[in-house]
């Protein structure tokens, strides 16, 4: 583990980027940004396009010491940014800690939860993302009703990847969504974070997780989880919220830190010249990057 990295993240003022827009999601971010499908043909064509707006974003001189880290998609990984692996250029140009986003999609629902899909493979990628310089992972499963068994399940699912993951020499973000239109979204929380601190109590004393947590309906409602001893950081998802509705829940949860992905890129647009692209950029860091540290 890079000891540098780990101290940025626990001690750093500032907030991750989600930049990990896979297959399945990457056509919504490029028509918010102005690129619409007539703009490639297949989907390699697709993801050079999403890989220029990334690009765009990280190379900015907004994309600054605010950002502490960056979850990338697997294929953003394997690219380069101004001459160098991506996630090299984010450490060494930036300092801003990278990050991978292994998991493969969600499975059907069962129990009102979606568990990941399974990750074969997921040990050489493990590898190959250290290699490339990634500090940690990002595996994301799905809660859509407040159901005990499911939930467990969920955290069970969680919990296993996160151990091979560790086992990997990087840290995990479990990421256990719960639908933000649940309707009992406050009920399912309280399952969850029982069910999540019962598993960072079975973590041994010298291994660190973190944890992406949909942002809560009580204020300060993971206390317990953000300052429990084997947890690293606590970041919330903006999870279908505006970016002003999220940075106002995010201020309400002291040591929780966003990693938001659409509200992040909300307002820029292809057709943006560079002062435009970087002052909206630079508008979107400064307000979640005030919610992150309040």
């Amino acid at each position: 583990m890079n000891q540098e990295m780990f101290e940025k993240i626990r001690k750093g003022d500032g907030f991750i980027a989600a930049l990990d827009q896979s297959g399945g999601s990457t056509p919504k971010a490029l028509k918010a940004y102005g690129v619409g499908e007539d703009a490639y043909s297949n989907e390699a064509e697709m993801f050079d396009r999403i890989h220029e707006m990334r690009t765009r974003i990280m190379t900015s001189p907004a994309f600054d010491s605010r950002v502490i880290g960056a979850i990338l998609f697997e294929n953003t990984m394997d690219r380069e940014v101004e001459g160098k692996g991506t996630a090299q250029y984010l450490w060494e140009e930036k300092r801003i800690v990278p990050f991978l986003k292994i998991d493969k999609g969600l499975a059907a629902e069962e129990n009102g939860v979606q568990l990941m899909k399974p990750m074969p493979g997921l040990d050489v990628l493990l590898a190959r993302g250290r290699e490339k310089g990634v500090f940690g992972t990002k595996e994301r499963s799905f809660i859509k009703r407040a159901n005990p068994e499911g939930i467990k399940a969920n955290v069970d699912q969680q919990f296993e990847v996160a151990r091979q993951v560790l086992a990997a020499g990087l840290v995990p973000i479990l990421e256990p969504e719960i639908d933000i239109k649940a309707p009992d979204k406050a009920e399912a929380e309280v399952i969850l974070r029982d069910a999540l601190l019962e598993g960072l109590n079975r973590l041994p004393d010298d291994q660190f997780v973190m944890l992406k947590i949909t942002l809560p309906d009580e204020p300060d409602f993971y206390r317990p989880i953000v300052e429990h001893p084997r947890m690293l950081k606590v970041v919330a998802l903006s999870g279908g919220y505006t970016r002003e509705e999220a940075n106002e829940k995010l201020a309400q949860n002291p040591g929780v830190i966003a990693s938001f992905s659409r509200a992040l890129t909300e307002g820029l647009h292809v057709d943006q010249s560079d002062e435009d692209f970087n002052r909206t950029l630079d508008e979107a860091i400064g307000s979640i990057y005030a919610a992150s540290v309040a």
